[in-house]
Parts: structure tokens; sequence; C-alpha cells
């Protein structure tokens, strides 16, 4: 009798272990359903928000991806017409400053010429000009030399008297 009664409350602890496992599993099907639930409403506003707003990007993006591909070409043929102008500009002015350069040469060498003529000039009218004056001073240096030698001055102090100007 003793092994029937350890049968009889061993089948009442496994009853009791069921029915404990099926309260879980009622639990947890309980909460399951609940965020079954949730899901569905987050689901729901999945569907009410998001997808309208995926719908319209991907409709903007559809009608905006060509006008992109043209702005993009267009910046690049901008770019292209930019680079060929810019090498032309610095073309031209590579000539304009030669042409420049050339034509300073030349003005530098048209008025040193002239300077140098003017010089030359100048040098000329200034030995035309003093060989007479010298000229003249020797001969009035000579007279007042012939006027002290009769008025009997000493020659010595005529020739420290005349200085520079003795030729």
């Amino acid at each position: 009798m003793q092994v029937s009664w350890v049968y009889i409350l061993f089948t009442a602890l496994v009853a009791v272990a069921v029915l404990i496992q099926a309260g879980v599993l009622l639990g947890m099907f309980i909460a399951m359903k609940a965020s079954l639930k949730r899901m569905e409403s987050l689901a729901t506003m999945a569907e009410e928000h998001a997808f309208p707003a995926l719908i319209a990007a991907k409709t903007l993006l559809d009608a905006v991806s060509p006008k992109l591909k043209v702005a993009a070409d267009n910046v690049a043929a901008a770019s292209e017409t930019l680079r060929t102008q810019t090498q032309h500009i610095n073309e031209t002015l590579d000539g304009v400053l030669k042409k420049t350069e050339a034509q300073a040469e030349r003005v530098d060498e048209m008025i040193t010429g002239t300077l140098n003529t003017v010089a030359d000039a100048t040098a000329a009218v200034q030995r035309a000009v003093n060989a007479p004056v010298r000229q003249v001073n020797a001969l009035l240096n000579g007279l007042r030399a012939g006027f002290d030698v009769l008025r009997s001055r000493d020659r010595e102090a005529h020739a420290a008297a005349d200085g520079d100007h003795f030729v």
C-alpha cells in the first residue's frame, strides 16, 4: 500500500506541475496576444505614415534624378568651357605681355639713345663754349701777368694769386 500512496502523491504532484505549466503557457499566450496587438498597431501606423512617406520620397527621387543628371552634365560642360576660356585668356595675356615687354625694350632703347645724344650734344656744347672761354682766360691771364711784370710785381705773388686759374 505504501507504493500506491507514493503513486498517488507522485500523480498529484505531476498534476499540479501540469496545471502550473498550463498557467505559465496561458500567461505566455496572453502576453503574446498583447504583443501581437501592439505589433499590429505599429504595423498599421507604419502603413499609414511610413509607407506614404517612402512612396513620396521615391516619387520625388524619380522626378529629381533626371534633373540632377542634367545639372551635373551642365556643371561638367561649364567647367570644361571655363577651363578652355581660361587657357585662351592666359595665352592672350602671355602674348600681350610679350608685346608689352618688346615695346618697353624699344622705348628704353629710344630713351637711352636720346639721352646719350643729349649728353653728347651737351658735352659738345660745353667743349665749344669752354674752349674759347679758356682761351680768353688764358689771354687775360697772360695780359695780367705782362702788366704785373711791367709794374714790377713779384712773380711768386702773381702765381699764388692766380691759384687754379693759371694755365
